[in-house]
């Protein structure tokens, strides 16, 4: 033991080790400590992984032959430690005296390396594929064994060693065999038995080793497919299983519900006690107090729960940026004693050459940790966001109609959106909030004991440039009236695209465009102001290095002579400030994430935690084969709300299977509210209700999915083709399929936008019928069809002999002729049954409901003859505009032929693949001028060239001699130092506001360029392309050309020219340095090339799997009744999960891509700091410690420096796609111009109205079939023409070729003798009037909506509307003729609106009038005023009415009946009836005969 104690005494020898030149270590030291280190981590830390391992079983591994090799290597070094012992023993015996430690160290390896064996079996049965824990023991071992290494490479080379050489041999074998085991370590073993589900496309994440998941080198094969070929949605990596919805929500619901659960009997138990919980307070103050204790508890349940699921992986993220921090702040300690050693003389140069690798090393670890700590941040948050998005969805299917009554769908839907993104923003953010100060208080520590209470003066300027930046950011908010314009501006636009066909038919257009102008100019006035404030603010943040150091180095100079900078001070001081800069910029960021993340958490929880619907509202039981089962209420009284007033009393029912019940009352009697009870939807207050059997459900207004007809009518099941053939025949949508272009397989657009609202209704029916239920509610499903198609429907589905014969049907209904045939009727009055009881009953009884009858069926026979033929597709979704692809039969193709895309309505937004051309670029930079361009080069230049200038000053004053302890002339040098400083702030100042205004330039011009091509598209081009596609593109592309290039630009532009700075000073000091810069930017430019490919195509993805789920989710919360009603929430609820999962394939290598590129390019940032440090040290005589410190403290900046340029390069690429996708619309057709030049048309024409087409055939696209085809007739002046047939027979296409909305395909058109394609188009359209089937109204006031160009007087307008019969109610109204409008006219009745649009007509009153008559009936009244008034007013000019209710246009002088796109008959109305051809069976159909 004596020995012992003597070996740790000499074990470190100082003079042997440091103070020399060359180092060496004791080989006592040697033999014990280095031998120790790595054997005694694996004794203490086996038995906590031991455990570890325990804790988490995978699954056992078969043996693999790696680990077999792993096995075999670990035996030959064990066995090696043993035979050296015996070696010992048996050869050295009389030195064991001296040595026993020789005889110790072997036994000890040797028995680690058992211990290592036991671990990597240990780790084979419990399914661990890639150890960290032996990885960092194997690397220790070769560290350790290092030292010995060089020893006896050194006596092998200068001394004999012939008579050790044995142990010489055994020595380099065993530390090769080391080495083996260590590279062994860097592969993964194969997956464990019976977990190996085969998944196609699998992450490779799983199957990576551990140094490859630190590298991210396992994402390398997405980044090279990516570079190769553009990336598409197949070639993406599966979801790991830890990261699907199905997972993450499983575990996250029954947590949340038991939180909920406490939460709930929480306030229960408060509002059973109020006093308990809040004193004696008044009753409302308490009610609100207790609303706010509720919404933020829900808050901090749901981020309980979340932290329980996703914390610990969170944690060890923490860890990682824990000890990244710790060697952050080493490097600028080595920088320090890197500095020192250049100012010693006589210091051996390996010292140089340890502390350069020493920086590499820990820029390497800090590299590493941060971004192991960002990829564990962003998987969280991924995961945050999956798990709220599928609380949120199964909410919404579960939710009362009470909760959902107080958020919109909006409001709903923002939650998935927004504030998702808030809390996996807050995820990445959170650690900055108590990390930041501390890095900030570390910093200032450090800069104290450098210069000691100067550092004060730092801390001065800090607190200086904060405030003026919130002040700045302040300032800002202020300004954001920018979005108030560009919300009126969308606004105007959403107006413009759903009423286009108004504005080309009234030609409008220009007016129309001033005024979107008129709110961009105010919007981009506002953004230059806001972008000037943020030039400062960014001046500030980039000059605020320069004002600290000049701050601190200004005071620590003049206050004491003796106070002199040397080159230690001055750049570990810049180097220290440079770490500052980060905490300083990101704690105020964190600060609002943080309280935007509790805003949110507040609104999802409040949602989250909204009350459901009760199981027990309704008792639901299967139906008893055979028995007569009865459906009842019995003393049933509901409300919507648990407050509310009750919207069903006293209701008690039975209902006998098979039968059919009638629900007949008043608007608002509660009709409808009758079936929500039924299902469950209402809150029941008492009594019960009892449904035998399954439940279909056919809602008012229709609910149709964007999907095909066949999957809207199907809806989840199976498709039995005879049934479904029945269902479509009974429904009566075979002849509305023949007219759609792809059948059944035709995609319907969101909220069955190119259906009409009879067909939407129809198919809502045809789902129900389909289900095969035992019931069916049925709301009003025949008021949207029209009489005939109704009278169908009841006999072939509804009524006595219809498909549901022996079903139970409970019918709300306002049509009087199905009355007689129902089994039970019954009468609301206010929520109540007043009466209840077969027809003749109820009419025997002469109540209320027999009243009821009298007032309505004359009224009744009116409106049958009224409603004609009129199977229409015109109406299309709300804005009702001629849906062109539907008009037209499809000609009979045998349904295998139809081409994919033909029931395709709408062009998707595509995902534009591969590189952003360098057109893109050349085409923006043109628009915004090379006179432009060239000014703001030149200052960022002179900007990096005063940088480089102060820097170089600051080097060359470290560098000064020191005489009698100070420096000459110290005034002079702060004063130069301050002016290139400030200088450089100007400068920077001068680029932002240069590069913003560029920015403006261009975004006016194209926002300019791609308004002026929308509006000249024809029509056609508004019904392929949605509305959604051509908003998106006014909204958001161009905001992104607004603020987000030209901010991208600033960035990257800087850092570029920051970068070549670095390289400059770099090559100043060392110009050798030169040989490595080179390769390393070549390396750096191949590594971003292959990363910008993938990364703009993978956010592409990304942004377009988005849409898709804000759309489900929008149309479940629409449509969750009906999805509840049929049983459907699992299938939904599947749906949402797949649509998110797809979503996140696309998101998760998109942060991964830029975690590789980071870590792979700080490698490259760390080589320069390795060449630069390395140089410096070879060049130790003849530089001075200036120059060094300034080429190294520069040279640590280049790995944020590079990472900022690939993503500020990034963003731009990404969002430089805007331009390219706003010119997409430039080279689409235009119609025919507005105005010729040089047409020599009379002002007054047409003077007498006559109309000729010769030969005038047309068609809607190229290729489909002749809408009209040889039409030749010829109008007389003041003659009144009714154009009549059945849908499709190409009625309104008469209309659109007057208007040459449609351009004639053959033939012409005379109007007074012109021929109509010869005049501009608002020559024509401005000289003739329409007044169309759909009343738009736009936002504005009453007065623009009649006259936009301001052409005529008020006493013109005040006479149009007294001739509409409007006067009264505009004198009434508080504003009169500047009454605003809402969006659509919202706040003006149907027919009112009607009436607008006719006194349109009335003022321009021009010698034709074409009449578009309207199919939703207006009410009675109105159409007789119209009709009336048209009759009177236009009485010399040439009308054409297309008509759908035949007795408007039987005393007109003519009648054209068309069929299939020509003329079948034409004569006056008597004359067609006398002959008995087409038009009489119209006219006995709507009992005019």
């Amino acid at each position: 033991n004596a020995c012992l104690d003597r070996c740790s005494l000499n074990g470190l020898d100082w003079n042997r080790t440091w103070y020399t030149d060359k180092p060496d270590l004791t080989e006592c030291f040697q033999n014990t400590v280095l031998v120790w280190f790595p054997c005694v981590y694996l004794w203490l830390l086996a038995p906590f992984y031991a455990l570890h391992l325990y804790c988490h079983d995978h699954g056992r591994i078969s043996v693999s032959s790696l680990c077999t090799a792993k096995m075999v290597l670990g035996f030959l070094l064990a066995s090696f430690g043993f035979v050296e012992f015996f070696y010992i023993l048996l050869e050295r015996s009389q030195e064991i005296q001296n040595h026993m430690v020789f005889l110790l160290s072997p036994i000890i390896r040797s028995l680690t390396v058992v211990l290592a064996i036991c671990i990597i079996q240990l780790e084979r049965i419990r399914g661990c594929r890639s150890s960290v824990f032996l990885f960092l023991f194997w690397v220790l071992a070769v560290v350790c064994s290092l030292v010995p290494m060089r020893s006896k490479i050194l006596l092998v080379m200068y001394e004999d060693i012939s008579n050790d050489l044995v142990r010489y041999m055994a020595f380099f074998s065993y530390f090769s065999l080391q080495l083996a085991q260590l590279f062994l370590c860097c592969f993964a073993d194969q997956p464990p038995e019976g977990k190996t589900v085969v998944v196609k496309n699998a992450c490779p994440v799983q199957d990576a080793s551990f140094l490859s998941k630190i590298l991210f080198w396992w994402f390398t094969g997405l980044v090279v497919k990516g570079y190769r070929t553009p990336l598409e949605a197949k070639d993406l990596w599966n979801l790991r299983e830890e990261d699907r919805s199905n997972k993450i929500i499983s575990d996250l619901e029954e947590e949340w519900t038991t939180e909920c659960a406490k939460l709930q009997h929480c306030v229960v138990y408060c509002n059973r006690n109020p006093n308990v919980a809040l004193g004696t307070r008044l009753p409302d103050q308490a009610q609100i107090l207790r609303k706010l204790q509720k919404e933020q508890s829900s808050g901090f349940c749901l981020l309980r729960t979340l932290a329980r699921n996703f914390g610990p992986y969170f944690l060890t993220g923490t860890l990682c940026i824990i000890f990244h921090d710790i060697f952050m702040f080493a490097i600028p300690q080595v920088l320090s004693l890197l500095l020192g050693f250049m100012k010693e003389e006589e210091a051996p140069l390996w010292k140089g050459y340890f502390y350069a690798t020493l920086m590499f090393l820990l820029s390497c670890l800090q590299s590493l940790l941060n971004h192991q700590y960002m990829y564990t941040c962003f998987t969280v948050g991924m995961r945050v966001k999956t798990a709220v998005m599928g609380l949120v969805y199964r909410k919404s299917l579960v939710i009362n109609s009470a909760s959902r009554r107080t958020c919109t769908v909006g409001e709903i839907v923002n939650l998935v959106s927004a504030d998702t993104q808030k809390l996996m923003d807050f995820v990445v953010y959170f650690n900055a909030v108590w990390l930041a100060p501390i890095e900030i208080a570390l910093c200032l520590f450090f800069l104290w004991q450098h210069l000691g209470p100067s550092a004060l003066a730092g801390i001065a300027t800090v607190i200086l440039i904060f405030p003026l930046n919130g002040f700045i950011a302040k300032k800002r908010s202020k300004l954001q009236v920018q979005m108030k314009y560009m919300d009126g501006r969308i606004k105007l636009m959403n107006e413009i695209l759903n009423g286009i066909k108004i504005l080309k038919f009234y030609a409008w257009e220009k007016a129309f465009l001033e005024q979107v102008l008129g709110y961009r100019e105010k919007e981009l006035k506002a953004l230059k102001k806001s972008q000037i404030l943020y030039s400062i603010s960014i001046a500030s943040f980039n000059s605020s290095t320069f004002l600290i150091a000049f701050a601190m180095f200004g005071v620590y100079v003049l206050t004491d002579d003796k106070n002199v900078l040397d080159a230690q001070k001055v750049f570990v001081s810049m180097a220290l400030i440079n770490i500052l800069k980060t905490p300083l910029s990101q704690l105020p960021f964190a600060m609002s994430t943080t309280m935007q993340a509790i805003v949110s958490l507040k609104r999802l929880g409040k949602y989250l935690c909204s009350e459901e619907l009760k199981e027990d509202n309704v008792t639901k039981t299967p139906l008893n084969a055979g028995k007569n089962s009865y459906t009842y209420w019995y003393n049933g009284t509901f409300s919507w709300t648990k407050e509310g007033p009750p919207c069903l009393r006293r209701i008690n029912v039975r209902v006998p299977k098979g039968s059919l019940v009638a629900v007949v009352g008043h608007v608002g009697s509660g009709k409808s509210s009758l079936l929500s009870a039924m299902l469950g939807e209402t809150e029941k207050r008492s009594g019960n209700v009892s449904v035998k059997g399954s439940v279909a459900y056919v809602p008012q207004q229709a609910w149709i999915q964007n999907a095909t007809v066949q999957e809207n009518v199907v809806f989840g099941r199976e498709k039995q083709k005879t049934w479904y053939q029945r269902v479509l025949e009974a429904c009566a949508l075979l002849p509305d399929l023949n007219i759609l272009p792809a059948g059944d397989s035709t995609e319907i657009g969101e909220k069955g936008l190119n259906l009409s609202g009879g067909q939407k209704q129809r198919v809502s029916l045809a789902r129900a019928v389909y289900r095969k239920a035992d019931i069916y509610l049925l709301d009003d499903p025949l008021s949207a069809v029209d009489a005939h198609v109704g009278q169908h429907i009841f006999d072939k589905v509804i009524g006595p002999k219809g498909v549901l014969r022996d079903k139970t049907r409970v019918l709300v209904t306002h049509g009087m002729s199905f009355l007689p045939q129902a089994d039970l009727i019954l009468v609301l009055v206010e929520g109540e049954i007043t009466e209840s009881g077969s027809y003749q009953e109820l009419l025997s009884r002469h109540g209320a409901f027999a009243d009821f009858i009298h007032t309505f069926a004359s009224n009744d026979r009116k409106e049958s003859i009224t409603e004609a033929l009129i199977l229409t597709l015109i109406p299309r979704g709300d804005t009702n505009s001629t849906n062109l692809q539907g008009m037209e039969p499809m000609s009979d193709i045998d349904e295998e032929q139809i081409p994919e895309d033909l029931g395709k309505l709408t062009e998707v937004d595509k995902a534009r693949t591969g590189r952003v051309r360098l057109e893109m670029y050349m085409e923006y930079f043109k628009t915004i001028g090379m006179a432009f361009i060239i000014p703001i080069v030149f200052l960022y230049a002179f900007q990096q060239g005063a940088s480089l200038a102060y820097n170089y000053w600051l080097s060359l004053w470290a560098d000064e001699p020191i005489v009698n302890g100070t420096q000459i002339d110290t005034d002079m040098k702060l004063a130069v130092y301050g002016a290139l400083g400030f200088a450089q702030g100007i400068a920077i100042f001068g680029t932002t506001v240069a590069i913003s205004v560029g920015g403006i330039i261009a975004s006016r011009h194209l926002h300019m360029d791609l308004l002026k091509n929308v509006l000249h598209s024809p029509m056609s081009f508004f019904e392929t392309t949605p509305s959604g596609n051509l908003l998106n593109r006014f909204a958001k592309e161009i905001d992104a050309i607004d603020c987000m290039i030209p901010d991208g630009l600033k960035m990257m532009l800087g850092y570029l020219f920051k970068l070549m700075e670095v390289c400059i000073i770099v090559m100043l000091a060392t110009p050798f340095a030169m040989v490595v810069l080179l390769p390393l930017a070549i390396l750096y430019a191949f590594v971003q090339s292959f990363y910008v490919a993938t990364s703009c195509q993978l956010r592409r993805l990304e942004s377009v799997s988005r849409s898709p789920i804000y759309t489900h989710f929008n149309e479940t919360v629409q449509g969750a009744s009906v999805i509840r009603a049929f049983g459907e929430q699992h299938r939904f609820i599947v749906q949402a999960n797949k649509r998110v999962d797809f979503n996140q394939t696309s998101y998760f290598p998109r942060f991964v891509a830029t975690r590789w590129l980071a870590v792979n390019l700080e490698f490259v940032g760390n080589g320069v700091v390795l060449a630069a440090a390395i140089l410096s040290v070879m060049g130790k005589d003849t530089l001075s410690p200036g120059i060094v410190g300034l080429a190294v403290s520069h040279s640590l900046q280049v790995t944020g420096i590079l990472s900022w340029i690939v993503r500020s390069w990034t963003d731009v690429e990404n969002n430089i796609v805007s331009v390219e996708r706003v010119k997409e619309y430039f080279d689409t057709p235009k119609e025919a111009a507005w105005k010729v030049e040089g047409s020599s048309l009379p002002l007054a024409w047409p003077q007498t109205g006559t109309i000729e087409f010769q030969d005038y055939g047309l068609q809607y696209r190229k290729g489909l079939d002749w809408a009209l085809r040889g039409i030749t007739l010829k109008i007389q002046e003041r003659e009144k023409v009714g154009i009549v047939g059945r849908t499709g027979a190409g009625k309104s296409s008469l209309a659109l070729g007057i208007f040459r909305i449609l351009e004639a395909a053959k033939g012409e058109i005379y109007i007074d003798g012109v021929n109509i394609a010869e005049i501009g188009l608002h020559d024509l359209r401005s000289r003739i009037t329409i007044i169309p089937q759909d009343p738009v109204l736009f936002s504005g006031s009453l007065r623009m909506n009649l006259d936009p160009f301001d052409a005529y007087t008020d006493e013109e307008i005040w006479t149009s509307l007294e001739l509409a019969h409007l006067k009264n109610f505009v004198s009434n109204l508080p504003d009169k003729l500047n009454y605003e409008c809402s969006e659509g006219g919202e706040n003006l009745s149907l027919g009112q609106r009607q009436l607008v649009c006719l006194a349109r007509a009335l003022l321009r009153k021009t010698k034709i009038l074409v009449l578009d008559e309207a199919t939703a009936a207006v009410d009675l009244e109105t159409d007789t005023l119209i009709q009336s008034t048209i009759r009177q007013q236009f009485e010399d000019c040439t009308v054409l009415t297309i008509a759908h209710r035949l007795n408007t246009i039987m005393d007109y002088t003519r009648v054209i009946v068309m069929d299939k796109g020509h003329i079948s008959e034409m004569d006056s109305p008597a004359n067609l009836i006398s002959s008995r051809g087409q038009f009489y069976c119209m006219c006995r159909e709507a009992g005019l005969v």
